[in-house]
């Protein structure tokens, strides 16, 4: 008990008789207690005392530690990032002091990193206390370089180096606050007794927990009851005068990290709930569509279906505005409104162009479309639900072209070419792989969409019903009009219009007049995927035609690689042992093409390898009953997949395409033509195609003629003669088609044989069988002349260089071979010198030994 009221006064003396201790001991807890209250002699300070000590304190010091612990726990993260603030400008002061500049380029970049949020939670106003700092480190920067430069004092490297460091980020940062720098260089003091009058306010505000709302703003509250609370706890209110300030301050913020765009969008939703002319909605309607485009920012992520709807809208109202005034235009070239204080004065009759792009808004809705579709799974529902918004903007498309045709009429506005052309061409890409039926459908819904009192010149109403007349106008226009990457476009286009149409003349013409199978591969990607879809549907269009070599030329390029699926962007077609970064990956499936607008690939190769089937089995034969014939190869995919199919010790039905064709070929080569029919018109794969019937005669009747040919190359050493009859009969032709067949043949030194047409029979030759000797003879001749042809091709290629700097040496007078050579001065080819030095050109071998 008596170490509890040891604080107490003189009572321990008092009842010292009643006490238990005696006194040693008394002495021994007295200075127990007296050390314990000498440890605890910081913790009484800080207000942290328990037992008697704590109950023992009066009023005026509880008030006081009370008041401390609420300072300590009540700090707010403004107060404590302005006193790191402050911690750092002292380290940069110090540092200064003992001129150690690799401390201060390390607290300079740590200030920088700290300012951002100050700023912010400041209402984007910068802290004084770091313009003063900035600035005077700016000012003892150049005294140090200039001391340096008259007393040249050596500093150690890191120094140097802080230093210099220092001096490339102080001027490059320095630049965005040039105005406060300024200004606290002008007047000091002024500039930081501002900061402490700035600073009294806030700190009062702070103590207000709940701010009252004025009655207006309360009264002008929303439907669901709440009103728009802005920094401080004051009511935002949105006036007609206050929407270009807001519209400069949300396009300052455009770009930041952490900017709640949707809270932007919601209050240019308000905005232009606000606006009271056109200028105000004109502008409003360009930062909405902006911002709602920055939600998807990056190029792996694509835009949400309600945001593009909603887009597409704001951009449909920012048409109608356009087209219902003449005195308003947006142009490129324009130059911005800088007052935001008053609104500009409009002149009747004048124009007053706002700079921003309708061209561009309209192709950033069809790429977030594309993107879209890119990613959904087309064998869903919701592909066909996203695909009808195609609609839509094919009509925004059209609407466009005419808006910026009328720009165009304008003599005043300088709209340059090229935005034309690429609206012009968005609309041709959204056109071409149609059918004409399709496109009717989507012209005519897109026209009675529009008010009538629009039209395009160069693409009126009148022809919405004429799907070749519209695209012959869009390519004709942009074969004039444009250059380089969009012309070669509209060229493809239009070839592979013509080809899905059946124009395989015209699309064949206009393809090879076009030379861009020869400097196809200087143009990007994209340009290439559409030359590979141009080739792809001509040789379709000349397969549907009856025309097989064609068709199989047109294909080999891109189906003898197998990369048909990376050539035509439809897919990822990864090799066994190729290396492709996660970066090209990424690439090549931005490229890749929405669904709807596929070639069918299993249509495609069963095409290929039918074409390639009825050259091939025929050249087989060929060269099976003359082994003197140069072996050819017309398509290396289709003889692998033979050679693999032959080695099979059993072959079962066919169950997809390639076994249809590989035992029609096995059945073709053994003269077996119905059988070879039979199976290729098994292919399901053909009712994809318009026609399908048309389509399976034609096959009959060309397997019927190559069955032919092929049967006289296998057994043409086994006749004398054979009638005409008896082939028409055996392959169900007709005579004359059988003897046209015959005639062909022979003409082209295929057949050795004559075609007797008096008795209707064909008379063969019979060769004169060649010796082993004289085989190895005619072979020893082919690699002799061939020899002979590398040689003169390494002579000219070596000499050329020679001859000609010698020519131009000793040639005279007239030039060419009557120059005077170095034996005297006679002219004309002779014999002297200078005809024999002039004639070894390097041109070829046999000149060379005769010269």
């Amino acid at each position: 008990m008596s170490r509890f009221f040891t604080a107490s006064d003189s009572s321990s003396e008092e009842s010292s008789d009643e006490e238990l201790y005696s006194g040693e001991e008394e002495e021994s807890h007295e200075e127990e207690s007296e050390e314990e209250s000498e440890e605890g002699s910081e913790e009484e300070s800080s207000g942290d005392e328990t037992g008697a000590n704590r109950f023992l304190r009066d009023a005026s010091s509880e008030s006081e530690s009370d008041e401390e612990d609420g300072a300590k726990v009540l700090k707010s993260a403004k107060d404590k990032r302005f006193e790191e603030l402050e911690g750092t400008v002292r380290s940069i002061e110090n540092a200064e002091k003992i001129n150690d500049w690799a401390v201060i380029s390390e607290q300079f970049d740590k200030l920088n990193r700290q300012i951002p949020a100050l700023i912010k939670q400041n209402d984007g106003k910068v802290p004084k206390l770091y313009i003063q700092a900035i600035a005077d480190l700016e000012t003892v920067m150049l005294e140090t370089i200039e001391k340096q430069k008259v007393t040249p004092k050596k500093m150690n490297a890191i120094n140097t180096r802080g230093l210099n460091a220092v001096r490339q980020r102080i001027r490059k940062n320095n630049k965005d606050y040039a105005k406060d720098i300024d200004a606290y260089r002008e007047n000091k003091d002024e500039f930081m007794r501002e900061e402490e009058v700035e600073e009294t306010p806030k700190e009062k505000k702070k103590k207000q927990k709940i701010l009252p709302l004025d009655a207006g703003a309360v009264a002008e509250a929303d439907d669901e009851g709440f009103t728009m609370v802005g920094a401080g706890g004051r009511a935002v209110q949105y006036t007609p005068e206050s929407i270009l300030k807001h519209l400069r301050s949300i396009v300052e913020q455009r770009g930041r990290k952490n900017t709640d765009r949707m809270e932007h969008i919601r209050t240019l939703e308000k905005l232009f709930d606000v606006a009271i002319n056109d200028y105000q909605r004109v502008r409003v309607l360009l930062t909405l569509i902006s911002t709602r485009f920055d939600l998807t920012s990056g190029t792996g992520s694509q835009m949400v279906q309600e945001q593009w709807k909603l887009a597409q809208q704001e951009f449909n109202q920012l048409l109608n505005i356009l087209e219902g005034t003449k005195d308003i235009v947006v142009i490129e070239n324009a130059e911005e409104w800088e007052d935001d204080e008053k609104l500009p004065a409009i002149i009747p009759g004048e124009t007053f162009k706002i700079p921003g792009s309708v061209v561009s808004f309209v192709e950033r809705l069809d790429d977030e479309l594309t993107r879209s579709l890119q990613h959904i799974d087309p064998h869903t529902s919701e592909y066909i639900d996203r695909l009808t918004d195609e609609g839509s903007l094919y009509s925004a498309l059209v609407r466009t072209l005419v808006y910026v045709e009328s720009l165009k009429k304008q003599p005043n506005l300088e709209l340059p070419q090229e935005s034309l052309n690429r609206v012009m061409m968005r609309r041709l890409e959204h056109v071409y792989f149609k059918p004409s039926q399709v496109v009717t459908i989507l012209e005519s819904n897109t026209w009675k969409a529009m008010p009538s009192n629009l039209d395009s010149e160069i693409t009126p109403r009148a022809i919405s019903n004429d799907t070749t007349s519209l695209v012959q106008r869009l390519c004709t226009y942009l074969f004039k009009f444009s250059e380089g990457i969009i012309r070669a476009r509209a060229m493809l286009c239009q070839v592979y219009f013509f080809a899905l149409h059946d124009q395989y003349y015209k699309a064949r013409d206009m393809m090879l007049m076009s030379h861009l199978q020869d400097t196809i591969s200087n143009f990007d990607v994209n340009t290439q995927i559409l030359f590979n879809r141009a080739l792809v549907q001509v040789g379709l269009c000349a397969f549907r035609a009856g025309l097989v070599y064609e068709a199989q030329t047109s294909l080999q390029e891109i189906c003898g690689s197998n990369r048909q699926k990376e050539l035509l962007a439809q897919g990822l077609q990864l090799q066994r042992f190729s290396q492709i970064s996660p970066e090209q990956e990424r690439l090549e499936r931005q490229r890749q093409l929405p669904f709807h607008m596929h070639i069918n690939l299993e249509l495609l190769e069963c095409v290929y390898l039918t074409c390639s089937m009825l050259l091939e089995i025929p050249l087989l034969a060929q060269i099976g009953s003359s082994p003197d014939i140069k072996k050819r190869v017309i398509s290396k995919t289709y003889r692998r997949l033979l050679e693999y199919h032959e080695r099979q010790i059993f072959t079962g039905p066919p169950e997809n395409t390639r076994d249809h064709v590989m035992q029609a070929s096995k059945a073709l080569s053994a003269g077996e033509w119905k059988k070879a029919a039979d199976f290729i018109n098994s292919i399901k794969i053909w009712e994809l195609m318009a026609n399908s019937a048309k389509i399976k005669d034609m096959l009959s009747a060309q397997i019927q003629e190559e069955g032919l040919r092929t049967y006289l190359f296998t057994y043409a050493p086994f006749y004398d003669t054979l009638a005409i009859s008896t082939l028409a009969s055996m392959f169900d032709l007709s005579e004359r088609k059988v003897s046209a067949v015959v005639s062909k043949m022979i003409s082209h030194e295929e057949l050795a044989a004559a075609l007797d047409q008096v008795n209707s029979a064909i008379i063969f030759r019979k060769g004169v069988e060649l010796s082993r000797l004289q085989t190895m003879a005619l072979s020893l001749s082919d690699k002799a002349s061939g020899l002979i042809e590398a040689n003169e091709k390494t002579l000219e290629q070596r000499t050329q260089g020679t001859a000609n700097a010698f020519e131009r040496q000793h040639q005279g007078g007239r030039g060419g071979r009557g120059g005077r050579g170095r034996g005297g001065g006679q002219r004309g080819p002779g014999r002297m010198g200078g005809g024999r030095n002039q004639q070894f050109t390097g041109g070829a071998l046999g000149r060379a030994i005769q010269a």
